[in-house]
Formats: structure tokens, C-alpha cells, sequence
């Protein structure tokens, strides 16, 4: 019996300790920009946007590993952001974190792990990210959705007004559910790319491409009726919440 090859590419732009797993790929993102590296695996080898990731973010290396490797099954986490084996984990250390066993056994049942909802409450998805980013390319991404992909657009304003979401970029899916989606994702940034003009993107907003996707994961899990395993995640260093909370206020209020 052939076991499905797992692939999760671990999106990183620093040195790092990593899961040991041979199913974890650390990929160093926007290689392209630097002279020295520090991880093997690099965002710019094959067929590469590795000189966008600083619009692209982690979509680098994703982009990096969709096009080049072979796989059954893909996924996507962060060099301190990982899925862990259990919801009743709570320890930041990377003997915690999700296992093949573990994952074989959730594809066997649903359909993609997505990291557990970011609820909102007093905001839409939509007021969410006018309040923290240029409104411009969100609405352009409507446009391009409903000129192109016409089918997704009522999954797509029925998530915006929603109040929740899966966020941070990350999934564990087979290939048969994620190329789609990913081959979809990539052609729509890519056309939002030749609407805008990136000098107009300052500060966190230069990472458009990357906040824009965050929101396009639900829109195909919804319009496909995807069976989705919500998942506990952790973030494996510590985080600054007055600063994030402050940022947060000050785009908000700036906006």
C-alpha cells in the first residue's frame, strides 16, 4: 500500500529550530533579496515569485513548493506558527505540533485543516480589513472575482459579512482539494497586482497580497462545500498583544 507524501512548508524569513518530521519542508522566503541564506531550501529556486515576498509574504515559499515539488497531500505553516496535535495542548514546544498520524487521520474525514476561526464580533470581515488596510485592493479583488470567477461571488460578499474567518495562511489539504483553490488564489492576486500601484502601499500594507488571501480560503471552502477540521495552532514565541492591540488601534483610527 502507497502512503500519500506529505509536504508542509514551513514559510520562514530568520534562522529557526524546526520539527524534525521529514514531512516538514523549511522554506527561507524572499531569497531572491538576499546575498547570504540560512536554510538549504530557498523561495527562488524552479519557477519562483521569491523577489515579491515583500507583497507576498509567506506566499513565497508556497508558491515555491506548489509549482515545483511533488506531493499528495500540501500544507502551509509559519516558522513560529504551527498546527498542533490537540486541543488540549498548550505548550509552545515543537514536540507538539501536528504529526502525519494525525494528519492522515483528519483527511480521512474532512476534506482541508484550517487554524481554528478568528472571531471578530463588533466587525465584518470586510470592516476588518478597511479598518487595518487600503480598501482599494479588497474592492478590486470583488471585481476580479466577479468578472472571472462569477460563481464564488455570493460566497464571497456573504463572507465579508461575516464576522469570522480562517486567517493566518494556513491548511493541510490533498493535492485534489488545494491545487484548485491555489491555482485560483495565484491568478487572482496576480491580475490584482496589475491593478495597483504598489508605491501607493506603505508600511503594513505593502503585505497586500498577502492579507487579501487570508480572506479567499473560506470564499472556496464555502462555494465547494469542503468538509473543514478546525484546528488548534500555536504560536511558538511570544507575542507582544499591547503592541499588536496599539498597531491595530492606530490603523483603525487612521483609516
Amino acid at each position: 500500500m502507497n502512503k500519500d507524501k506529505i509536504l508542509i512548508c514551513i514559510a520562514s524569513h530568520k534562522k529557526g529550530v524546526f520539527p524534525k518530521e521529514d514531512i516538514y519542508l523549511p522554506v527561507e522566503v524572499g531569497a531572491e533579496l538576499r546575498k547570504e541564506h540560512f536554510l538549504v531550501n530557498l523561495d527562488n529556486q524552479g519557477e519562483n515569485i521569491s523577489n515579491k515576498n515583500p507583497n507576498y509574504c509567506e506566499l513565497t515559499g508556497l508558491y515555491q513548493v506548489y509549482k515545483n515539488y511533488n506531493y499528495d497531500i500540501l500544507g502551509l505553516v509559519h516558522y513560529r506558527r504551527y498546527f498542533v496535535n490537540s486541543s488540549f495542548c498548550f505548550k509552545k514546544d515543537l514536540k507538539n505540533v501536528i504529526k502525519t498520524e494525525k494528519i492522515e487521520k483528519l483527511l480521512y474525514k474532512y476534506d482541508i485543516i484550517l487554524p481554528k476561526k478568528r472571531h471578530y464580533y463588533i466587525e465584518t470581515n470586510y470592516s476588518h480589513y478597511i479598518h487595518s488596510h487600503k480598501k482599494e485592493a479588497l474592492d478590486l479583488t470583488r471585481e476580479i472575482i466577479k468578472n472571472d470567477y462569477s460563481e464564488y461571488l455570493d460566497y464571497f460578499d456573504k463572507h465579508m459579512k461575516k464576522t469570522s474567518g480562517h486567517y493566518f495562511n494556513m491548511f493541510i489539504a490533498k493535492k485534489q482539494i488545494i491545487k484548485p483553490y491555489l491555482d485560483m488564489m495565484f491568478d487572482i492576486l496576480f491580475k490584482l497586482e496589475k491593478m495597483i500601484d504598489l508605491n501607493n502601499y506603505q508600511g503594513e500594507d505593502k503585505r497586500v497580497f498577502g492579507f487579501i488571501s487570508e480572506l479567499l480560503i473560506d470564499v472556496y471552502c464555502q462555494k465547494n462545500n469542503l468538509r473543514v477540521k478546525n484546528q488548534k495552532y500555536l504560536f511558538m514565541e511570544k507575542q507582544n498583544w499591547f503592541k499588536k492591540i496599539f498597531n491595530f488601534l492606530k490603523r483603525k483610527f487612521n483609516s
